[in-house]
């Protein structure tokens, strides 16, 4: 299995990371025969999976029933439970007796948590319990009420310092990589020349030690939106249906099951 000390290792020798999210068990075994370094099963999964707006009402329950899933199928990449909304924020004690459900409940190897200042401690003391966090900064999606929707942030002074100075105080609480999002890609290039973690982009350009995206998007079966930054590498939505198309033809001419599909 992957683990921090690999990633810090190909941040050192300038080998980029990469990561996927992934959901399910099926979907999860393909991830990691690829060879995919980490899978995030994302509060995403709120938009990708259930069908929701955004990501705000994903439950600890319905995270640690899909990290379990994803854990059972992986056997080499490093596998991480996004924390969702409200099992962090509210207190310390909360935050590390939920992301402690994570590793003992679901087999996740880590988690994550969005946002800089106002989390410091919550990842101290989940880094103190053994708990390795990643963090995330620039867009965090659990902040879209507050930022005024899914838009790139950083672009001026004030966003700038203030997310140079999360990533900087995340690594000081003991995080051992951080994801930076929807930000200026000459801003993601200054994080990662300050930082000694790695650093996780997407929607941040070229620059980050390593990638992530949304399994869905890069697969073409999530359509009610693209991102700019998302780069389709297949459709999977035009081969099932065209799949789920000549099943239900031949079931209607009578031509499934065949001899072959039958028994004697």
């Amino acid at each position: 299995m992957l683990t921090i000390q690999d990633l810090w290792k190909k941040k050192a020798e300038g080998r980029k990371i990469t990561m996927l999210t992934a959901y399910d068990y099926a979907f999860a075994r393909i991830v990691d025969e690829a060879g995919i370094d980490v899978i995030l099963v994302g509060d995403s999964l709120g938009m990708v999976v259930q069908g929701k707006e955004n990501t705000l009402s994903v439950t600890m329950d319905e995270m640690l029933y899909h990290t379990a899933m994803v854990s059972r199928a992986t056997k080499n990449a490093m596998v991480i439970g996004d924390m969702p909304y409200l099992s962090y924020q509210i207190s310390v004690e909360m935050a590390v007796r939920n992301a402690g459900r994570f590793i003992k409940e679901a087999g996740a190897h880590a988690v994550k948590v969005e946002g800089g200042s106002e989390v410091i401690p919550q990842v101290k003391a989940m880094v103190k319990a053994e708990i390795p966090v990643l963090g995330h900064v620039g867009l965090t999606p659990q902040a879209i009420l507050r930022m005024g929707g899914f838009r790139v942030q950083g672009r001026t002074e004030e966003q700038r310092k203030r997310i140079i100075e999360d990533s900087l105080l995340l690594q000081e609480a003991g995080a051992f990589a951080i994801v930076l999002e929807a930000i200026p890609m000459d801003l993601a290039k200054e994080i990662t020349e300050k930082l000694s973690i790695p650093t996780i982009g997407i929607g941040a350009g070229p620059y980050c030690d390593g990638q992530v995206l949304v399994l869905h998007d890069i697969l073409g079966l999530f359509e009610r939106f693209t991102p700019r930054f998302v780069k389709r590498y297949a459709n999977l939505k035009e081969e099932a249906l065209k799949a789920i198309l000549a099943y239900k033809k031949e079931v209607e001419e009578g031509l499934f099951p065949a001899e072959e599909q039958s028994f004697r």
